[in-house]
């Protein structure tokens, strides 16, 4: 049961009908962020530059954009479903995610079967975007706190017996298994379950309903990130393709 205060009809409405460009630009500037982090390690792969990939700062700045995607995956699902939950169009975006993630790890597999993606990002939000929806409903303080616990127990609780893709995935794993891109549950969905509440905490003190009316005119300097954001999830799926089929041939 909801018992947040509830938040004016206008403001509500208007969260509904409304896209903000500040969440596309800042989905935008980090599906950047993606294709500079992978495109250096492209140059890594290929020997051409070999080093920055898996230096521990540039592993940090890969994890902090894929902190920001599952941050993101909560605030979307709040701002989506803010008077009620719509089932056709969350149904159709979970479909689209889920077979994106396959297709990664189906190509994936083909191309690096020892490194194969068999949890990556977009399976984690698609895993989110299902385990969030029950905590629309909630005061914000109950996924805020879930989210804490979700983030910080896989530092408490790890194992053995969870070393494998088959169980690895979960995020208790010792030593999980090697894979292009790791995003297990424990602690990523975390990030979107603290989304939710601080989004809807957003929402009931009115944070929301004056960022819109600073958004009541797309600012034109951020266009391109803009454009960007809403269709961060083909670039995701292309950019690898183009950029290995510009730097595979200069290979070592």
């Amino acid at each position: 049961m909801d018992t947040t205060q509830p938040t004016s009809r206008r403001t509500v409405n208007r969260v509904a009908h409304m896209r903000l460009q500040s969440i596309d630009v800042l989905r935008g500037i980090a599906i950047l962020g993606v294709v500079v982090f992978h495109f250096v390690w492209d140059l890594d792969y290929a020997g051409i530059y070999v080093g920055l990939a898996g230096h521990p700062a540039w592993l940090m700045f890969g994890r902090t954009l894929a902190g920001t995607f599952m941050f993101l995956v909560g605030v979307g699902l709040v701002l989506a479903h803010t008077q009620h939950m719509r089932w056709r169009s969350f149904v159709r975006r979970l479909l689209v995610i889920v077979v994106s993630a396959a297709l990664i790890t189906a190509l994936t597999y083909a191309f690096f079967p020892g490194n194969f993606v068999y949890f990556g990002i977009l399976h984690a939000i698609a895993a989110a975007t299902l385990i969030g929806v029950p905590f629309l409903r909630f005061h914000p303080i109950i996924p805020t706190a879930v989210g804490l616990v979700v983030i910080l127990l896989p530092w408490l609780v790890n194992a053995a017996a969870f070393d494998t893709r088959w169980l690895a995935w979960i995020g208790f794993a010792a030593t999980p298994p090697p894979s292009n891109d790791y995003v297990p549950i424990f602690p990523w969905v975390g990030l979107t379950i603290v989304a939710i509440g601080a989004t809807k905490a957003a929402l009931s003190s009115g944070l929301y309903g004056r960022t819109i009316q600073l958004e009541t005119h797309e600012n034109r300097r951020f266009s391109p990130f803009a454009w960007m954001g809403r269709h961060s999830l083909v670039i995701y799926l292309i950019h690898q393709p183009v950029l290995l089929a510009v730097i595979l041939p200069f290979a070592r």
